[in-house]
């Protein structure tokens, strides 16, 4: 029987699973998920990270599994965002996305070690934040939320009360988008619903 992993420390991303009753174990992958430089679109950026999140897990483990991998990224102008390094990086992100829509791409990748069967896809949803002042944007950063979140916010935290709307799916925000992983998980004989 094949079991299925989580190659992520998220606690977001646990959460989510954890909704849906399915039994899975958490094998973190251990790829410093860093942001290119190069030329390339995001959703790319996005889609590959997850993916050598997956291969990373797969390398490891001595048992049937299908391992599920995510990366989540923030656009805004062209411009992508990881997690913020420090607060002063924290408030830099935000004083950008501040008044403005972005894009937040989650790349997820879906591995079943019997078949080898390696299967990616990516989710956008739009976000538009309310304008944030900086002594506001200070205040968040301050109780440290932001330092491990994309974009350097948590939507499904503190920082709700600075989004004025979203287009799209908001687990995709939060950091699973659990539409793409459903056809995803589907697709090599799994289900969400159980």
């Amino acid at each position: 029987m094949k079991r299925l992993v989580l190659a992520s420390g998220s606690p977001r991303r646990r959460e989510i699973l954890r909704q849906f009753g399915v039994e899975f174990e958490i094998i973190e992958s251990g790829i410093y998920e860093k942001i290119s430089s190069e030329s390339i679109p995001p959703c790319e950026i996005a889609v590959s990270a997850a993916r050598h999140k997956v291969r990373n897990v797969l390398e490891r483990i001595g048992f049937p599994a299908v391992v599920v991998g995510a990366d989540t990224i923030v656009v805004v102008d062209g411009e992508v965002m990881g997690k913020p390094e420090d607060d002063l990086k924290a408030r830099e992100m935000l004083t950008k996305l501040s008044g403005r829509e972005h894009e937040v791409i989650t790349g997820i990748a879906v591995a079943d070690s019997v078949s080898g069967t390696e299967l990616v896809d990516y989710q956008t949803t739009r976000v538009r934040m309310k304008s944030i002042s900086p002594a506001r944007i200070k205040k968040y950063v301050d109780t440290g939320e932001p330092l491990d979140k994309a974009g350097a916010y948590a939507i499904q935290g503190r920082a709700a009360v600075f989004v004025d709307s979203i287009s799209g799916c908001y687990f995709n925000v939060v950091g699973l988008p659990v539409t793409k992983l459903d056809e995803l998980l589907r697709a090599v004989g799994m289900d969400l619903l159980l």
